[in-house]
């Protein structure tokens, strides 16, 4: 009896060393491919993160235009966000920008974008350039793009994340959104990112004809975005989806 327990115990000891070696190996192979992984995991969550923004909260909410839909998945959101919001950058929601501003919710700009209705050969006006995001994205789809911010700090900001990016064909200044951009009118289309209690006559002034501003139009927590539509002969709004935008401000801030 003696003899047969001392034999089990010696087997259990060969075949604890026989399989630990294996343990070891196995863990030397598949650590530097771990760590290889997570030592690109900064670099691609982000993008990964991107491509599930667009898929889900964005393609599968009724967004349809194809350049919309790439541009949103070209431009680098996080890009545009400070360091504390990196990681949500893209969640569903609005995040804080600084200024009491926020870059907006990733649907409300793609769709903004798509309704506005921009083609490649368009000239495009934006009022309340912010980070710079949506201009990014007007930048993707249009031929120009024209920024007012009436902040300058976020001006100052929005024209450098803009220009590291690469684009070349959006010019960001800081003015007062509520006298539009007249030395580049008329403009095919025009994406308002603040709201006012009504619209400014002079963006419709310099809108042109054919052409839309897709605006946030009210005051408090009742705001609607209206489609605004400039024909020869007459003006068309179209009141759309309830929303909730920073006031449009009139004078710049210092």
């Amino acid at each position: 009896m003696n003899f047969s327990w001392a034999l089990i115990a010696l087997l259990s000891c060969c075949l604890l060393l026989i399989a630990l070696p294996s343990c070891a190996g196995e863990r030397s192979l598949h650590t530097p491919e771990i760590l290889g992984e997570n030592s690109h995991s900064g670099r691609d969550q982000f993008e990964i993160e991107r491509q599930e923004m667009v898929e889900y909260q964005i393609r599968d909410r009724g967004i349809q235009d194809q350049r919309v839909l790439a541009a949103m998945s070209k431009v680098p959101r996080h890009e545009f966000v400070e360091s504390p919001w990196k990681d949500f950058a893209y969640s569903d929601r609005p995040l804080p920008i600084g200024h009491q501003q926020t870059i907006s919710q990733p649907y409300i700009v793609a769709y903004m974008s798509e309704t506005a209705e921009i083609s490649p050969d368009d000239k495009v006006l934006e009022i309340g350039t912010g980070c710079g995001y949506q201009a990014a994205i007007l930048g993707e789809i249009a031929k120009e793009v024209y920024s007012i911010e009436i902040i300058p700090e976020l001006a100052a900001r929005a024209r450098q994340t803009l220009s590291q990016l690469g684009y070349e064909n959006i010019e960001v200044k800081t003015g007062d959104g509520y006298q539009g951009w007249v030395e580049h009118a008329p403009y095919d289309a025009i994406i308002v990112t603040a709201a006012p209690e009504k619209i400014p006559q002079a963006l419709i002034e310099q809108l042109a004809t054919n052409g839309k501003m897709v605006i946030p139009v009210g005051g408090g927590w009742h705001q609607d975005i209206i489609v605004l539509t400039k024909t020869e002969d007459r003006i068309i709004k179209e009141k759309t989806i309830p929303v909730r935008f920073v006031p449009m401000r009139r004078k710049l801030l210092k």
